[in-house]
């Protein structure tokens, strides 16, 4: 079977005749004016145009890597916006085992890792609030608790390519401040025959068995892709099967360090409370569901149904010893003392022997279950000479988690330990080595231990997006239309509703008391020697807590209440632009101008603890919330310098919308009784959008589709950040109505403090991007088949914002742009040849502050040290003339150097985490007819 060639077309119109100054350059002059009134730039020398070239195509051929290098050179080149893009480079085809790894390698793009993979994204330097992902166009719900994607929840083999905007189109609705990532899926009638793909593949991790976890796993994926009744009718189905393994191995510190006074440390020595060495196993299990129904009755009209289905499950256990160093063992004397401690320069401890510890043996469990449906329905009509766009849409993601935790500890009671530790071991990962032997089950007893006997959560979160959108485009008048190709007018409505509950509570030890865990309910001993602390045992959790304990969460305690909140947002959208296709000078120019009007509706709903009303009337709602608009002016201009150069400026207004979780309006109250002044914190569901003025220069020089060299710069004046900051003069009066002060007790005052994310200063975020991609047989023919992709992007911020709270693990002064890597690199090599593809690729990025999860299952900050991830892939596919034609053979290197993920505060000699997920080999098999 022949390949299919891929033509991408762009119908430039350029004026037969010239004409008069003022009335074709008018519009261009006025959208360059406006960005001058704004601040945003100057407005060029302009000249009358000349006559130019015809409609230029571009027709891309070939298979393999190729192919798909130059569809995405196709897509940057033709773009109005400045663009990043990746292609499959065959039906069911990117090169990842993951979409945001993919994504990763893109020029400005970066990659913060989630349990070994690839999960959210970081566009120019800012964290992932800041950009928005779309599918088909459409804004994505999320599982998490904010707005941001989980890549992992959208399989690459049912996605045909992604195009990140760069800079904003006022047409581009649900647009991020940083960029805009939309992942597409193929259009049946796009394509000239029917298809038919099937791809499997075997994964085995390098850590090998851990517990009850397996070190392999497996996926595969099917597509089918077909015309009916004279090709006025397209199908696309697609199923993709993910089952892969979760391995861990990890030494993790607690934050925040401290300068506390420690029994044989040196005054103002720099310690962590405690210490754990861990193994985590388990799988994760995702299947993927895709359809597309297109339909063209005629050339007037095409209607496209879109159907995306995920359910995603995620088993883990983390089997771990950990010792609490923070003069802290249930009361048992003697206490906490180090001796042979080693303390750096800094006044770091880096090592030493604590005495008078009591170690525990923890398994903890995870079980999670996401679940996506999205539905979306695209009208395309013409009457005439006008075009309209109707689009309906609706999604939903629901995430419901249980989250168990078992403490055991030796007996008898006590046991005091001694343990050895060194932060700084030169190996891979800090080293905790008790000096009794914790390997026996039978030594073990689930207890209520210096931290309890266990404790659970049981979140769930879902979210709800419904959509509809109204657009046209609409010819003008002759006056203009030698400049303006037309002008787009449309009307989008979102709705969106997110809710989160997380009832809690101790799993407490049952009638029976303490108890050891039966030999049926253990698993293989998880070995920690990586980290020096032997073996300990694993069992299964929640069989343990069914039989053994008691557990009943629940969501109505004073701690527990803010936990749960709805927030609601609708969102009105308004804009107005026009393509511009004209001459300056002697130089064709071509892009667009508009305006945006973003209208929005926000407001969340939870409850509070009020401990001074009456029992029984303690637990009281609180609802609040803010409308406001904003304009969103936009210009793209590209120049075209000849020989096949392109100069691109941007100049716009942008918005991002603030976290999710920071808009509840859940929050803990109190009245201070000695004075009378309330207190609260909590979200804020009056914040405003983060808002910045952005401009982009960019040059790009093009070899046709087949190579380009590029640099562009970006400038973003960032008016507000968002973070927490305590302020005063809150007024509490809706809430005081419940206090009751006490005999000689003054009464609530009206205003006070509040603890909470609020829009503060701004800043500047400025970068350069370099990107190159080339064949080298430009250089020589004998280099035929090989081949680089290159990116390098350098990104500073002059942003300082208070760190959350003191006891962050990034101090409690001021701290750089959380996400911000000041330099990020991708290379790709490749060989392609006859049937023949081998590539290795390797992305980069420097020290940042990255956003994770903590215990609470609250978002915190830490640093970040640099990664430098390295994967590597050949493959062989049959072609014409082979009994196998179609048939293709791949095996492919993920973290190809076991590249670790670690943590640490404020400097990198005080440690939190270094975490191994491993090197993963996958092997597999595709083929296509």
């Amino acid at each position: 079977m022949n390949k299919p060639s891929t033509t991408i077309a762009r119908a430039t119109k350029r004026p037969s005749c010239p004409s008069t100054l003022p009335a074709r350059l008018l519009p261009v002059a006025a959208a360059v004016a406006t960005f001058s009134a704004l601040g945003l730039g100057s407005a060029p020398t302009l000249a009358q145009t000349t006559a130019a070239p015809p409609v230029q195509t571009i027709t891309v051929t070939g298979a393999g890597i190729r192919r798909g290098i130059e569809s995405a050179i196709a897509a940057k080149k033709n773009s109005d916006s400045i663009v990043e893009a990746i292609s499959s480079e065959d039906i069911g085809k990117l090169p990842d085992t993951s979409i945001a790894e993919s994504i990763a390698r893109l020029p400005g793009l970066s990659a913060q890792r989630v349990a070994g993979r690839a999960q959210v994204i970081s566009v120019r330097g800012l964290s992932p609030d800041f950009a928005t992902t779309l599918l088909n166009g459409r804004e994505l719900v999320s599982t998490g608790d904010n707005r941001s994607v989980e890549f992992d929840q959208y399989p690459s083999e049912l996605l045909s390519s992604v195009i990140v905007y760069k800079t904003p189109d006022a047409g581009l609705i649900g647009q991020g401040l940083s960029g805009t990532l939309d992942m597409q899926t193929v259009r049946p009638l796009n394509l000239g025959e029917r298809v038919i793909a099937l791809g499997a593949r075997y994964e085995r991790n390098s850590l090998g068995s851990i517990a009850n976890g397996k070190a392999d796993g497996n996926r595969f994926s099917v597509s089918y892709i077909d015309q009916f009744a004279d090709r006025t009718v397209g199908v696309v189905l697609g199923y993709a099967h993910l089952e892969t393994p979760v391995l861990e191995h990890q030494v993790g510190l607690y934050e925040p360090w401290k300068r506390d006074s420690r029994p044989g440390l040196p005054a103002g020595t720099f310690a962590s409370d405690g210490i754990k060495s861990l193994a985590r196993s388990g799988v994760n299990k995702r299947d993927g569901f895709m359809g597309t129904v297109e339909v063209r009755p005629s050339k007037a009209w095409t209607s496209v149904l879109d159907l995306y289905h995920s359910r995603f499950t995620k088993t883990e256990t983390s089997n771990q010893f950990e010792v609490n160093l923070g003069d802290y063992n249930g009361g048992y004397s003697p206490g906490l003392n180090y001796t042979s401690a080693t303390v750096n320069a800094n006044n770091t401890l880096t090592g030493g022997v604590a005495t008078g510890v009591y170690p525990l043996v923890r398994g903890i469990y995870n079980d999670r279950k996401d679940t996506i449906n999205a539905v979306g329905w695209n009208n395309k009509l013409r009457f005439g000479e006008i075009a309209v766009v109707a689009d309906i849409s609706w999604s939903k993601a629901k995430r419901d988690e249980v989250i168990l935790e078992n403490n055991t500890q030796l007996v008898p009671d006590p046991q005091l330990d001694t343990v050895r530790l060194n932060y700084q071991s030169g190996g891979d990962f800090p080293q905790l080595v008790p000096g009794f032997d914790y390997s026996y089950p039978a030594r073990l007893q689930l207890r209520n231990t210096i931290y309890g006997s266990g404790y659970g959560k049981v979140p769930s979160v879902d979210d709800e997006l419904k959509g509809f959108r109204l657009a046209a485009t609409l010819p003008l008048p002759q006056a203009v239309s030698s400049v303006l190709l037309n002008l787009d007018v449309g009307l989008n409505h979102a709705d969106r509703t997110k809710r989160k509950t997380q009832p809690e509570g101790n799993i407490n030890v049952g009638a029976q008391g303490p108890t050891s865990i039966a030999s049926d309910l253990q698993y293989d001993p998880v070995n920690l020697g990586f980290s020096g602390s032997g073996t300990i045992p694993a069992w299964n959790v929640p069989a343990a807590v069914a039989r053994y304990m008691v557990f009943n969460p629940v969501d109505d305690l004073n701690y527990l209440i803010p936990k749960a909140w709805n927030v609601s947002e609708k969102i009105t959208t308004g804009y107005a632009k026009s393509s511009i296709d004209t001459m300056l000078g002697s130089i064709p120019v071509r892009g667009n101008f508009g305006v945006q009007v973003q209208r929005v509706d926000q407001s969340s709903s939870s409850r509070y603890f009020d401990s001074a009303a009456p029992a029984g009337s303690q637990v009281k709602p609180f609802e609040d919330g803010k409308t406001y608009t904003d304009v969103l002016p936009s210009l793209n201009l590209a120049f075209d310098l000849g020989n096949d150069q392109t100069l691109r400026f941007a100049a716009a207004k942008q918005v991002a919308r603030p976290r999710v979780d920071e808009l509840r309006s859940s929050l803990e109250y109190g009245v201070d009784s000695a004075t009378g002044k309330p207190g609260a914190s909590g979200g804020n569901p009056r914040l405003d959008p983060w808002r910045a003025n952005a401009l982009d220069l960019s040059y790009e020089k093009y070899f046709g589709t087949k190579a380009y060299v590029a640099a562009a710069a970006f400038y973003k004046d960032l008016k507000s950040y968002i973070y927490k900051q305590t302020r005063d003069g809150y007024d509490f009066s809706a809430l005081n109505a419940g206090y009751v002060p006490q005999p000689g007790q003054p009464p609530a005052q009206q205003f006070g403090t509040f603890t909470a994310p609020y829009n503060g200063q701004g800043g500047s975020l400025k970068g350069l991007e370099l990107s190159a991609s080339m064949p080298f047989n430009l250089f020589a023919p004998a280099l035929n088949g090989f081949g680089v992709v290159a990116s390098a992007s350098f990104n500073d911020s002059n942003v300082k914002i208070r760190a959350p709270d003191s006891a962050s693990s990034v101090g409690d002064g001021d701290i750089t742009l959380p996400g911000l890597s000041k330099r990020v690199y991708s290379l790709t090599l490749y060989y392609e040849r006859q049937g023949f593809e081998a590539r290795i690729s390797q992305r980069r990025r420097s020290d940042f502050i990255g956003e994770i999860g903590n215990f609470d299952g609250n978002r915190t900050l830490r640093y970040v040290v640099g990664e430098n991830i390295t994967d590597a892939q050949v493959s062989y596919s049959f072609g014409q003339g082979s009994s196998l034609n179609g048939l293709g053979l791949l095996l492919q290197v993920n973290n190809l150097s076991n590249s670790d993920y670690r943590t640490y505060a404020g400097s990198k000699d005080r440690p939190l985490e270094t975490t191994s997920w491993g090197r993963s080999v996958l092997a597999g098999v595709t083929y296509k007819f």
